[in-house]
């Protein structure tokens, strides 16, 4: 498709940057982009048409330091050492400049660690652990998205006011979903003491048993219910509650279910009055989420996703670190990333200089059945820098 200067145009504001400054060398600046392209193509392949606008806006407005921006995309196909094999592939082989993206919360990690025996900054875009900035977090790393902590926290404040003590969760058995669980837990706890919860299911990912954890979960007969699987795991497991009336007079809170991928997928079978977290993108109207949707309809002829929103401002963000660092040397972005601003639909953000996490943060609100598609209503933008713990608190999380 023909991109032209008016789509490129369309969500500049989304770009704005330091005034160019000719960094050293004039080839361009390469990142090393590595995803789950194969395994998780509902939420990567948005992702992917997400950044590929925004490299191409950055590169009409003249690039970065005056150099135009080149990604190098790979797939790790969701497992942890294909990646870390990729992301060889990509320093040692085509000299890439830093490193980028991942979707799976253990693949994140495992680059990550990567990059910091080999000294190359990673910037995550898309995995929510929160070790991946604090437990195992280092100074060659970055990560975009709000974190299972982050997250959770804007989930418990809705969740504290439901009426409900006995609480069940079942989310998929690795890193992302045990530490949402953890911190669900944690921050209710702490807002609700009368709170406790009574059952936990933990699938293997991609491989629920829908009708056996239904089964368990209503057993324990809970007053509300804590969901953290997606995809098709989250597609089997509403379908089997629906069907067992699971929900049913309970209350339910659940990560990540109200973002256009996943509710496009549920359908008419979306139950209504969940509280989730996601992107309400058919109502929202400012100006940064309207340019960008505006842009990228002109680009792909399709809506957004939140993996757009993700692989836009991941771009946006990389921009932004490269020109206030001023090159593209190793040491000086580990360092240099720290307090750069830059914009995304969702309004500017910065890479905070205490754990190099991103302030982006994301809707929250209630799913809904309109025309027979899931929406989310009465939603609420909630700032990812307004649910973090004092400095103090990260500090005794990070590694000195």
């Amino acid at each position: 498709m023909t991109l032209s200067r008016r789509t490129l145009l369309a969500a500049a504001p989304l770009l704005a940057a330091p005034a160019l400054v000719r960094a050293q060398g004039t080839g361009p600046i390469r990142i090393g982009e590595i995803n789950s392209y194969t395994a998780a193509a509902a939420f990567t392949v948005p992702y992917r048409n997400g950044w590929t606008l925004a490299m191409e806006q950055v590169n009409a407005a003249g690039g970065v330091l005056g150099r135009k921006l080149e990604v190098i995309s790979r797939d790790d196909a969701g497992r942890p050492q294909d990646a870390v094999r990729i992301a060889g592939e990509l320093v040692n082989d085509q000299k890439v400049d830093l490193l980028a993206g991942t979707y799976l919360s253990n693949v994140g990690l495992a680059v990550s660690d990567f990059a910091r025996q080999t000294k190359k900054l990673f910037v995550g875009g898309e995995p929510l652990t929160d070790q991946l900035v604090w437990e195992q977090g280092h100074r060659y790393g970055y990560r975009l998205r709000p974190s299972t902590y982050m997250q959770a926290a804007m989930l418990v404040e809705d969740a504290a006011k439901l009426p409900a003590k006995r609480w069940v969760s079942v989310a998929p058995n690795y890193e992302y979903g045990t530490s949402a669980v953890k911190w669900f837990k944690q921050l209710l706890q702490a807002r609700r003491p009368d709170v406790q919860f009574v059952a936990e299911q933990l699938p293997t990912l991609g491989k629920i048993d829908a009708g056996a954890t239904v089964a368990a979960l209503a057993e324990a007969k809970p007053d509300a219910i804590f969901n953290v699987t997606f995809g098709a795991d989250l597609t089997a497991f509403v379908r089997q509650g629906n069907t067992r009336g699971l929900f049913e007079g309970r209350g339910v809170a659940s990560m990540l279910t109200g973002e256009p991928e996943y509710l496009d997928t549920l359908g008419d079978e979306t139950p209504e009055g969940w509280i989730v977290t996601g992107w309400p993108v058919d109502s929202v109207t400012d100006a940064g989420n309207r340019d960008f949707i505006a842009a990228y309809k002109a680009r792909f002829n399709e809506m957004p996703k939140m993996g757009s929103v993700v692989g836009h401002a991941l771009i946006s963000g990389i921009a932004a670190g490269i020109a206030k660092t001023g090159g593209v040397d190793s040491e000086a972005m580990a360092d240099g990333f720290a307090g750069a601003s830059f914009a995304t639909p969702f309004g500017k953000v910065i890479w905070r200089p205490q754990d190099h996490q991103s302030t982006l943060g994301t809707y929250v609100g209630r799913t809904a059945l309109k025309d027979g598609r899931g929406r989310m209503v009465d939603w609420r933008y909630v700032d990812g820098a307004s649910v973090m713990p004092d400095d103090a608190t990260v500090k005794t999380r990070r590694p000195a």
